[in-house]
């Protein structure tokens, strides 16, 4: 007999896999980055490179000056967390009363807001920004935060994890001991969900930090830009520089790699206690 047992056999096959997925996941950041580091004469050469060069802090000065990548940023971190931060809240406390709570037309208001997932939000755009050009709001960072604040999918998603992780017995203990709804919302449904309001806060922030579509016309690149409205503006000219639009990606990308490594173990915690009390 083989001194490999078959379940150490494909316990090496499947990290042989991960490791695969892994490697093509990465393969584009590090490509970037490697362009990032070339001039625009290299990358059109075939075959085009595939280490780094030597023009990679060059680039990055450039992207950041030229694309005003400091307020960019800070803009876009601002944004980003906010409509995070408003869609957790909103959509907890929305899924938790179509989980749990009893009104009428309750099922009636759900289905209007499932509904409204299959309306292409570009037929929202013009009375959107007719609204915000009457309220002043072009080229303010409100145009792009309260239109986002809350999301048909995130009233969903936290409606039907409510459902199982949140028996309607704790809530209804909580209501014979005296505790109001507020004082329910905040010791009974906040902390059993908060493993669905980590992934949905994550998947929110990424979401509104890579929007391009509304921001690019609700906002202008030399006043309040978002991070990917500043990148619009680089490669600008007869001839675009590759280079200096990849460095510019790579300045966009590495705050939410820099988010990932922070807050990524919480998530995938929060994901498996979640799923041991289902």
């Amino acid at each position: 007999m083989s001194g490999v047992t078959p379940g150490r056999r494909a316990g090496w096959i499947g990290h042989a896999v991960l490791a695969l997925f892994a490697a093509g996941s990465l393969f584009p950041l590090v490509w970037t980055a490697i362009a990032a580091s070339r001039n625009t004469t290299r990358l059109a050469q075939t075959p085009p490179p595939f280490w780094f060069g030597g023009n990679l802090l060059r680039n990055l000065r450039i992207a950041w000056t030229d694309a005003n990548m400091g307020t960019a940023l800070f803009n876009t971190v601002l944004v980003a967390g906010t409509v995070a931060a408003g869609t957790v809240l909103f959509s907890t406390l929305a899924g938790f009363a179509f989980a749990k709570l009893r009104f009428r037309l309750k099922n009636l208001l759900l289905l209007l807001v499932i509904g409204t997932m299959m309306v292409p939000p570009q037929l929202g755009v013009v009375p959107l920004y007719m609204l915000i050009a009457e309220l002043s709001w072009t080229d303010r960072l409100q145009s792009v935060v309260l239109p986002t604040l809350v999301s048909a999918f995130g009233v969903f998603f936290m409606r039907q994890y409510l459902l199982q992780a949140l028996p309607t017995e704790l809530v209804e203990a909580a209501r014979v001991d005296g505790a109001s709804s507020w004082r329910v919302v905040w010791h009974v449904v906040f902390p059993a969900a908060r493993p669905a309001m980590a992934v949905l806060g994550m998947l929110t922030f990424v979401l509104a930090w890579n929007d391009f579509f509304w921001p690019i016309i609700a906002l202008t690149q030399n006043g309040n830009p978002t991070v990917q409205v500043a990148l619009t503006g680089l490669g600008r000219g007869y001839i675009p520089d590759q280079s200096v639009i990849m460095a510019g990606a790579l300045l966009g990308t590495l705050p939410l790699l820099l988010a990932f490594v922070i807050f990524g173990k919480h998530i995938v915690g929060g994901i498996m206690t979640g799923a041991v009390k289902g």
